[in-house]
C-alpha cells in the first residue's frame, strides 16, 4: 500500500495486460477496473471512497463549508416563462429542492399550479426530468426522464388539461429530442442493449421512429436507419408549419449532413439529401414558404444564414452574411430570426426578418450570457435570461415589434452583489495566439502573488465558455479566491477556426493555452503556483489530467472531473466512438503518435511529485465511463512521490452530471472546496 500525507491507499492489483499499437507495446495493468460491475471493482470503489471520506472529514472546516454552501444555495431559482396553448409554463426551485418543478399559470400575474414535480419521481431525487415537448395544439406533453444521471431516457405522454398520464411509454431513447407531428412524434433510439454489460456496450445503429399516440412502442414506425454506417447518429425534427421533416445525420461530434422529407409532396416517399456531409455543420432553422432557412459554416467559419430550395439544393440565397463575431445559433419567434453572436465570449443578439433584413441589435443589460431567444410563429413576446459570473439569472420580457426589453424577474441571492466584480484580460499563448480569461473576485484585490485561484477550462467540441452564475463558485470568491475561466482553443468563442485550432493533431494547443493562462496569472502576481488550483470536467477533465502531467510544478491542486483519461481506448465505450472526430483514434498510426504524447493515463511518471488531486466520477456515468477515472487514480497513487494526497471520489446513483439532485451537488461542492482550500492553505472565513 502506498502512503502520502499519512494516507494509506487501498491496494490496487496489477495484471499483465499489454497492447501493441503499431509496433509499440503499452501496458494496461488496471484493465480489470474497466468492468465496473465486477465484485472486485465494486470493492475497490468502496475502499477508495472510505479513504477519501476519512481524509475529507478530518478537514477542520469541512462542516462549516457545507453549512455555508447550503445557505448560499437556498434561494428561489426561476426559469424564463414560455407560452404553450392557454398557459404560461416555467421551472422553479424553492431553494434546496433536489429537482426543479415545472409550474403553469393562465396569466403572468395568475396563481401558479404544479404541473410536473420531478421530486415525486423518486424518494432520493436521482430521477431527473429531461427534455419536454408539447404537441402543436398544446393538448399533450411528451417528457423524458433519466435515472441516476444516465444518458438513457424513458419518455411518457401526459394530457395537458387533466394532467393524467397516457399509456404511452417509450424506452431506450438516447441523444434525442421529441418532435411532434399531428397525433404522434418522432424520436431517436438505439436497440435495447444486452444485459451482460450495458455500460461498456458500444452504442451503434441510431434509428429514428414515429410513435402514434395510443399505440405501443412495438408498433412504432421505423422512419430512418443506416445499416451501412453503424456509428452515425440521427435526429429528426418537424418544421413549425409541419411541412418538412428534417433529418440531421452525424458521424461524431463534428460535421453532419442534412436530409429532408416534404410531407406535403405525395410523390416523395422518403428522405432526400439536402446538404451533403460531413465536412461542415449545417442545420435547418425553419421553413420559409417552400424553402428552408439554413445555418451553415460552409465557406464561413463564423457561420452564415442562407435560404435553400429543397428541390434545387445548389440554389441558395444569402440572408445573414458571416460577421466578425461568431454566430452561435439562431432562434425564431413571431416570424423573426434571432441571431446570437459571441464577442469575446459575451452575448450579442440581433433581430432579422425571414428575408434577412436587420430589424435591430437587441440592447442587452450588460456583458454576460443571454439565452432563450425563441418561441412560436404567433408570439408577440417572449422571455429571455441574462447572467454573468457575479450576476444571478435575471429574466426579461421581450417585445418583438418594438425590440424593447422589460425586467420580469430578478433572482435574490444571499450575498452582496456590489462587493464583487469581473474583468476580462488577455494573454499570448505559447504560439502567440491571443487568449481571453475572465477573472471574478471580491473587490479590493491585491496583486501580491498570494491570492488563491481556481482556474477552470474546457477547450473542446466547439463549446464556448461564457459568463454564468454559480453559488458554488461564488463561495470560493467569498473566501477570498479568484475564479478564473479561460476561453481555450477547441471551443467556439471565435468560430470554427478557433475550434479546429484545438482538435486532432492540434489538441496540444489547448493544453498550452491553459498552461499559458496559469503562467500569466503567476507573472502578473494574481497568484503563485502554491496557491493555484485547476478544475475541469469531461473533456475538461482530460484537460486537467494532461496539464497536471505536463506541468506538475505549476499547480498545487488538480480537480479532474469525469475526465477522458485513457486516450488509447476511449472509443471502445458507449458513445466514445463519436469523439474520434475531435481527438482522433489510436487505431491510426499517425493519430496514435500524438494521442500517446498527452494521454493523461499514459503520461504519469513514477517518482514525480504531483499536485494534490481529487478525481471525481460517478458509478452511473455512461458517457465518460468511470473506468477512465479509476485507472488514472490507481496509476497516480502508485506514481506520486510527493506528500500531496491523490484521492478519488466516486459518487453513487449519479452519472455524467446532468440532472444531479441538489443534495448531491452540495455534498460534492463541500468536498471539493474543502479539499481545495485545505491544500491551498486557506482558512474558512
Amino acid at each position: 500500500m502506498a502512503q502520502q500525507s499519512g494516507i494509506t491507499y487501498p491496494k490496487t492489483n496489477k495484471t499483465d495486460v499489454t497492447d501493441n499499437y503499431h509496433g509499440t507495446s503499452i501496458a494496461d495493468p488496471y484493465r480489470w477496473l474497466e468492468d465496473d460491475n465486477s465484485p472486485e471493482t465494486k470493492e475497490w470503489v468502496k475502499a477508495q471512497n472510505a479513504v477519501t471520506s476519512e481524509y475529507l472529514n478530518k478537514i477542520p472546516f469541512h462542516g462549516a463549508v457545507r453549512k455555508r454552501l447550503e445557505e448560499l444555495w437556498n434561494y428561489p431559482k426561476i426559469g424564463a416563462p414560455f407560452k404553450k396553448g392557454d398557459y404560461y409554463y416555467f421551472f422553479k426551485n424553492d431553494g434546496l429542492q433536489n429537482q426543479s418543478v415545472l409550474y403553469r399559470q393562465k396569466t403572468l400575474n395568475g396563481t401558479p399550479e404544479v404541473f410536473i414535480d420531478p421530486n415525486k419521481f423518486s424518494a432520493s431525487g436521482t430521477v431527473a426530468l429531461g427534455s419536454i415537448s408539447f404537441s402543436k395544439d398544446a393538448k399533450y406533453i411528451a417528457y423524458q426522464i433519466a435515472k441516476a444521471g444516465s444518458d438513457w431516457q424513458q419518455a411518457f405522454v401526459m394530457d395537458v388539461e387533466s394532467k393524467q398520464l397516457l399509456k404511452d411509454s417509450i424506452d431506450w431513447i438516447k441523444f434525442s429530442g421529441i418532435s411532434w407531428k399531428k397525433d404522434g412524434f418522432y424520436y431517436s433510439r438505439y436497440d435495447k442493449p444486452t444485459e451482460e454489460n450495458k455500460l461498456s456496450k458500444k452504442n451503434e445503429f441510431h434509428k429514428v421512429y414515429y410513435h402514434k399516440l395510443g399505440t405501443s412502442q412495438e408498433q412504432d414506425v421505423l422512419i430512418f436507419e443506416d445499416k451501412e454506417h453503424p456509428l452515425r447518429n440521427a435526429g429528426a425534427h418537424v418544421t413549425e408549419d409541419e411541412r418538412f421533416l428534417i433529418l440531421s445525420q452525424s458521424e461524431g461530434t463534428s460535421g453532419n449532413q442534412v436530409l429532408y422529407w416534404d410531407l406535403q409532396d405525395p410523390s416523395q416517399k422518403g428522405f432526400n439529401l439536402l446538404v451533403k456531409g460531413f465536412e461542415f455543420e449545417p442545420s435547418i432553422i425553419d421553413s420559409h414558404g417552400d424553402k428552408l432557412i439554413l445555418l451553415t459554416n460552409e465557406g464561413a467559419p463564423n457561420y452564415k444564414v442562407e435560404l435553400i430550395d429543397p428541390k434545387n439544393p445548389s440554389s441558395r440565397q444569402l440572408l445573414i452574411p458571416e460577421q466578425k463575431e461568431v454566430l452561435q445559433g439562431v432562434g425564431t419567434a413571431g416570424k423573426r430570426l434571432f441571431a446570437s453572436y459571441l464577442k469575446d465570449a459575451a452575448s450579442r443578439v440581433a433581430q432579422y426578418t425571414y428575408d434577412g433584413k436587420l430589424d435591430w441589435q437587441i440592447e442587452l443589460p450588460g456583458i454576460g450570457t443571454a439565452s432563450g431567444f425563441g418561441g412560436e410563429d404567433g408570439d408577440k413576446e417572449f422571455f429571455y435570461s441574462f447572467t454573468s459570473f457575479v450576476n444571478p439569472v435575471t429574466i426579461y420580457k421581450y417585445d418583438i415589434a418594438s425590440g424593447k426589453s422589460a425586467l420580469y424577474a430578478k433572482t435574490e441571492v444571499k450575498f452582496r452583489q456590489e462587493d464583487y466584480e469581473t474583468k476580462q484580460v488577455f494573454f499570448n499563448s505559447k504560439d502567440g495566439t491571443k487568449v481571453p480569461v475572465f477573472l471574478s473576485y471580491k473587490k479590493g484585490l491585491k496583486k501580491d502573488g498570494k491570492n488563491p485561484v481556481l482556474l477552470y477550462g474546457y477547450g473542446g467540441f466547439n463549446i464556448p465558455m461564457t459568463p454564468g452564475f454559480s453559488v458554488s463558485n461564488l463561495f470560493f470568491m467569498e473566501q477570498g479566491g479568484i475564479y478564473a475561466v479561460v476561453c481555450l482553443r477547441g471551443g467556439s468563442e471565435y468560430g470554427e477556426a478557433w475550434h479546429k485550432g484545438g482538435m486532432l493533431e492540434k489538441k496540444q494547443n489547448v493544453f498550452d493555452d491553459f498552461i499559458g493562462a496559469a503562467e500569466f496569472l503567476v507573472k502578473e502576481k494574481y497568484t503563485s503556483p502554491s496557491k493555484l488550483a485547476i478544475r475541469g470536467g469531461s473533456n475538461g477533465g482530460l484537460l486537467i489530467g494532461a496539464c497536471m502531467t505536463q506541468r506538475p510544478d505549476l499547480f498545487k491542486v488538480a480537480l479532474p472531473a469525469v475526465g477522458v483519461m485513457d486516450m488509447l481506448r476511449f472509443q471502445n465505450f458507449t458513445i466514445g466512438w463519436a469523439w474520434v472526430t475531435e481527438y482522433g483514434t489510436s487505431a491510426k498510426p499517425e493519430q496514435f503518435n500524438y494521442l500517446i504524447k498527452y494521454s493523461p493515463l499514459h503520461n504519469l511518471k513514477a517518482g514525480t511529485q504531483y499536485p494534490a488531486t481529487l478525481v471525481t466520477t460517478a458509478d452511473h456515468d455512461d458517457r465518460v465511463v468511470p473506468a477512465h477515472s479509476f485507472k488514472f487514480a490507481a496509476t497516480l497513487q502508485a506514481a506520486n512521490a510527493g506528500p500531496n494526497p491523490t484521492l478519488i471520489r466516486i459518487d453513487t446513483q449519479a452519472g455524467h452530471g446532468a440532472g444531479k439532485p441538489t443534495s448531491k451537488l452540495i455534498e460534492e461542492a463541500a468536498d471539493v472546496w474543502s479539499f481545495t482550500m485545505y491544500n491551498l492553505g486557506m482558512s474558512f472565513k
